[in-house]
């Protein structure tokens, strides 16, 4: 029978050394790779006491932002619901009533604002949406839980601290 090709090489079947049945070489060269991992920085950290650096440009959970004075930023205009690919937050627009001026920086503000972190993607979108930067992602990691309600953040988890509260205290 005719080769189809000449690609096929023939075997050397010489009997083995003592040294390649024992299987020294392979030992040595296993041990040589081992004792050379052993030295070297491991690529782990232990977590609880260590904190792993983040990047410069991690995103994580969300911030509702007050001005100066202490009134929400936001004013419910929706962008960044319209923004949102993953469709995570929800918000109800609402008029401001007289003696609300300090409250609310404009005449409509956000009534209910819910963001679903479970849907969320952190891409930031909603926040280059934002035309009043009211919302910004920070670097806190989101916390774990078993209860799937405590991951639908609402306006009062998200709104930061007044300032004029906080002073008078």
């Amino acid at each position: 029978m005719e080769k189809l090709t000449n690609r096929s090489v023939q075997i050397n079947r010489t009997p083995m050394t003592f040294g390649e049945r024992a299987y020294l070489p392979g030992l040595a060269k296993g041990l040589s790779i081992t004792l050379g991992h052993i030295f070297k920085k491991t690529a782990t950290t232990r977590y609880p006491e260590e904190k792993r650096p983040f990047s410069p440009v991690f995103r994580g959970l969300h911030i509702l932002n007050r001005d100066e004075e202490g009134a929400e930023r936001c004013t419910a205009c929706g962008l960044c619901a319209l923004a949102c690919p993953a469709e995570a937050i929800t918000m109800e627009a609402a008029e401001r009533k007289p003696g609300e001026e300090k409250l609310y920086r404009e005449e409509k503000y956000a009534a209910k604002y819910e963001i679903n972190m479970l849907r969320c993607i952190f891409c930031g979108f909603c926040e280059d949406a934002c035309p009043k930067d009211a919302i910004y992602l920070t670097e806190t990691v989101m916390p774990a839980n078993y209860n799937r309600q405590s991951f639908i953040y609402k306006k009062e988890d998200l709104l930061i601290p007044n300032p004029k509260n906080t002073d008078s205290k």
